[in-house]
């Protein structure tokens, strides 16, 4: 779903319960602060944004290993298994 800046007529919000430890939580709050508005729904953007940002990651592996499986060249397989040991591992 693409973040329109409300929930649609439709959408149903399901309340939730979390604890943030007290670094992110003053975060959030100088990041809604500086937005100007609620810490509730800077949460939620954050979240949608982290969501997205997830699901990108999770399009360009399967992006990289579908290059891979299909490239002859030694050097760009290389390049490729090196990029996807990085996504899956870490630096």
């Amino acid at each position: 779903m693409v973040y329109t800046g409300a929930m649609t007529t439709t959408e149903k919000a399901l309340r939730r319960s979390l604890s943030l430890p007290a670094s992110v939580a003053r975060r959030v709050l100088a990041m809604a602060k500086k937005q100007k508005v609620s810490s509730n729904r800077m949460l939620v953007e954050l979240v949608e944004r982290g969501l997205r940002l997830k699901e990108k990651e999770k399009q360009r592996f399967f992006e990289l290993a579908e290059r891979l499986s299909t490239s002859t060249d030694k050097k760009e397989q290389k390049e490729l298994k090196d990029e996807l040991a990085r996504m899956t591992f870490g630096e």
